[in-house]
């Protein structure tokens, strides 16, 4: 049963990152999300399945998980849809109009999505939602669930998961590296060998993969380790200096 996101007063964010299921941001911007937090902004995230269906773990203990994330990226929001994992294109419309209002109600400067190619559908699909949603938020004579005023972001990023593309930029996160990891580490469900679980590509040296993925974006530009970016608009620059 999918579920509104919290009807609470929210304070503007600066950055909202979508993502299909908890673990999912964290893979592709956590370095990210750490910098803008400890600089002061507000950063918020959107889970919109619970990832029930999961090979390991459960969804109350992904709930633990992705709080504890939460609390270690400095977070002022986190909400999760409640959305069909694996079903996302089934309930479409419903999920078309929850993001709309969301970006509506928080008034992101920046909305991240996944990147639009990857190995798990429910990727691609948000990637999709997302970019719509953020179009049609914009538009005044769209309806969502909620009588929001029209908004749209000032940019839309996309992040990577399971799949790499040449970035449009990358975000250096040398120094605080360790911490993404610690973020990352916070899903054990997901990334740890336990006794009794399934083996799945996650618990079988992912994390050395997400690391050696961040380490080649950074030496294209001369830093020990990066988070790339695409975005599929040009980025405009005020001069060439």
């Amino acid at each position: 049963m999918a579920r509104a996101a919290s009807r609470e007063a929210v304070k503007p964010l600066d950055i909202l990152a979508f993502g299909a299921h908890p673990d999912d941001v964290e893979i592709g911007a956590a370095g990210s999300l750490l910098r803008a937090a400890k600089a002061g902004l507000q950063v918020g995230i959107a889970d919109l399945t619970e990832a029930e269906l999961s090979s390991n773990g459960t969804v109350e203990r992904r709930r633990e998980e992705a709080q504890a994330a939460a609390r270690l990226l400095g977070l002022a929001f986190r909400t999760n849809f409640g959305l069909p994992d694996r079903g996302l294109e089934a309930v479409r419309e419903v999920a078309h109009a929850m993001l709309v209002d969301l970006i509506r109600q928080t008034r992101p400067k920046v909305v991240l999505a996944p990147y639009w190619q990857d190995r798990h559908p429910d990727h691609e699909s948000v990637s999709r939602l997302v970019r719509e949603a953020v179009f049609s938020a914009g538009v005044h004579k769209f309806q969502g669930q909620r009588q929001l005023p029209a908004y749209r972001p000032q940019r839309l990023y996309y992040y990577f998961i399971n799949t790499t593309a040449p970035p449009s930029f990358v975000v250096d996160i040398s120094d605080i590296y360790q911490e993404k990891m610690d973020v990352l580490r916070c899903y054990q469900s997901q990334f740890t060998r336990e006794e009794g679980s399934v083996a799945t590509p996650l618990n079988n040296g992912y994390l050395e993969h997400v690391e050696a993925r961040e380490r080649l974006f950074g030496q294209q530009v001369g830093v020990a380790c990066a988070e790339g970016f695409v975005s599929a608009v040009p980025l405009t620059l005020r001069s060439l200096v």
